[in-house]
């Protein structure tokens, strides 16, 4: 179930950022935020972010999660040789576990499917992100503590 100040803090999360629905599957419920598109902003005059609360099944759940997947895909604009692995939801991205803490992976280091490549902050859960391919990080696509988007590139990676 999400609490009160979950909901609200992904609220503001969505309204500050250009994400315009989220949605999050926990514990078998399931919350979707909108934005309102310009000719539902001409009609409503409420809130810029409308949730939605949704309990649901869990077999549900699972196929909303799947839904999301996979993380990693080809880019267009980049060589056919080289996969991007993208963030799978709305969060804060860590290089490394801790402040003090070395990354989990550098440019050069050649990674598995399980290697952990990142954290991922949402609603104060930290959700280690896996590769799911093998091969070479080429280019790391974000800043430590920056605000990423669901879908958006965070690493490029060379297949073996």
């Amino acid at each position: 179930m999400f609490k009160l100040s979950e909901i609200k803090e992904l609220i503001k999360l969505v309204d500050q950022t250009s994400v315009h629905e989220l949605e999050i599957e926990n514990e078998g419920a399931r919350l979707f935020i909108r934005k309102p598109g310009k000719a539902e902003a001409v009609n409503v005059q409420a809130a810029p972010v409308v949730p939605t609360y949704i309990p649901e099944a869990p077999a549900a759940a699972a196929a909303v999660q799947a839904a999301a997947e996979p993380a990693v895909s080809r880019p267009a604009e980049k060589a056919d040789n080289v996969l991007q692995i993208v963030s799978p939801m709305v969060g804060t991205f860590y290089r490394a576990s801790s402040p003090d803490a070395d990354p989990f992976v550098n440019i050069g280091d050649r990674i598995g499917e399980k290697t952990v490549v990142c954290i991922l902050e949402a609603m104060k859960l930290m959700n280690e992100l896996e590769a799911e391919v093998r091969g070479e990080i080429v280019d790391i696509l974000v800043e430590n503590g920056q605000l990423v988007e669901f879908g958006q590139p965070l690493f490029l990676v060379k297949p073996e």
